[in-house]
């Protein structure tokens, strides 16, 4: 099972929480690539329009005559090598339209889960406490959580009016209920912040040793870091005072003289 950094409603460090059974480590790139290119490409508008030879006004005649001139003959001016003619093979509006099955789409938005969880980018918090939308409330649990000027996602449980107003103003900040967000969303995020209610698992009880080298593993997931690497072995008295075994040769050589 994998595991998330848990913090109170404060943005004080609570230990970790573990993460329910979607959370199964399994990350499909495949099924993530078809899930991001059918979003952006239902974002398109397919607005885009230019003008064929048709569409371009003038050139309803003959600029001259078909033979006797020693010029190429020439049927309009609007034709498409001609400056100010119209556009051959241009684009024209049409639907972007994409569609993907249900359980792919459910399939691509585990696996981003599942790769955000593994780069220690999901942040569990508590149930936010919010009496009336405030952006400077949420400005600074941002900024407790060391997460100010990164992508943040926020995913509450259920629709939460004061949160979303309060997030709304904030650059590179978006707050969705956890149920609505989308593999798009997920990986846009450089850190996911998500209600414990939400996200369900439990809390990481115990501690000591245990716990403590789960929040350091964590920690370490969390900042990029790479684990520390084990020190080199020095080489013992015992091992200094040692005096170097004489060469067979030497021997062979003064039982020869």
């Amino acid at each position: 099972m994998l595991e998330a950094l848990h913090f109170t409603a404060a943005g004080q460090r609570k230990g970790s929480h573990q993460l329910p059974a979607e959370y199964d480590g399994v990350i499909n790139q495949s099924v993530l690539h078809q899930a991001v290119r059918t979003y952006l490409n239902n974002q398109r508008h397919g607005t885009h329009a230019t003008k064929t030879r048709g569409l371009v006004s003038g050139g309803n005649q003959k600029p001259w005559r078909q033979k006797g001139t020693g010029r190429a003959r020439q049927g309009s001016i609007r034709a498409p090598h001609w400056p100010g003619g119209g556009t051959a093979f241009g684009p024209l509006p049409r639907s972007y339209r994409t569609d993907i099955n249900r359980k792919v789409r459910q399939l691509a938005r585990r696996s981003a889960l599942n790769a955000r969880a593994q780069g220690g980018q999901i942040y569990v918090i508590e149930r936010l406490e919010f009496e009336q939308p405030k952006t400077s409330q949420l400005a600074g649990l941002l900024d407790t959580l060391e997460l100010a000027g990164q992508k943040v996602l926020v995913l509450t449980h259920g629709h939460r009016p004061e949160v979303y107003l309060s997030g709304r103003n904030i650059p590179d900040v978006e707050v969705m209920p956890y149920q609505e967000a989308s593999a798009y969303d997920v990986l846009w995020a450089d850190a996911v912040l998500v209600e414990e209610s939400a996200v369900g698992g439990h809390a990481i009880a115990g501690t000591g040793k245990a716990a403590t080298a789960r929040a350091k593993r964590a920690e370490r997931a969390a900042k990029g870091a790479a684990r520390p690497k084990a020190a080199a072995k020095k080489p013992s008295a015992r091992a200094k005072s040692a005096k170097p075994a004489k060469k067979p040769g030497a021997s062979k050589k003064k039982a020869a003289d």
